[in-house]
């Protein structure tokens, strides 16, 4: 898709938050949902959406749900540091097919790192296992401030 097109109602996120399909939710409140990634890159790779927003991507999306999106994530990504110790993080967010964006409802990637494991690409890593995932986002909404 390219950066300018219609939003699909039936992507997998927009079908997330009618509950038409599962997720490993972390935490939600009025605003923004975060939730494990179902084929993680890394181990506790974590998504946030806008549960208010259809924008596709960050030239699409209002500034407000961009500022709650934005705070939502640093809380997330400080649970995340407290819960599971990586050396590192990164947050990612893509644009377009071009930009490596594969579900175009806008998101955001929190993939912890270690020096020793490789980061599975994206789009290519084995789904994960439910209670895996599970027992991940409790530790990381355990650790949230």
């Amino acid at each position: 898709m390219t950066l300018k097109a219609a939003y699909d109602p039936d992507n997998i996120f927009a079908r997330i938050l009618r509950g038409e399909i599962p997720s490993v939710k972390i935490w939600e409140d009025e605003h923004v949902l975060a939730f494990m990634d179902v084929f993680p890159q890394s181990e506790g790779h974590v998504l946030l959406i806008s549960k208010t927003s259809t924008a596709r991507n960050l030239l699409e999306v209002e500034a407000d749900t961009l500022a709650r999106l934005t705070e939502a994530t640093r809380r997330t990504a400080r649970a995340v540091d407290r819960a599971l110790n990586p050396e590192g993080f990164q947050i990612m967010q893509l644009n377009g097919d071009a930009g490596g964006q594969t579900v175009f409802h806008l998101h955001v990637h929190i993939i912890p790192r270690w020096a020793d494991r490789p980061m599975k690409g994206h789009g290519h890593a084995p789904m994960a296992d439910t209670e895996t995932l599970r027992g991940l986002a409790d530790r990381i909404a355990a650790a949230l401030d």
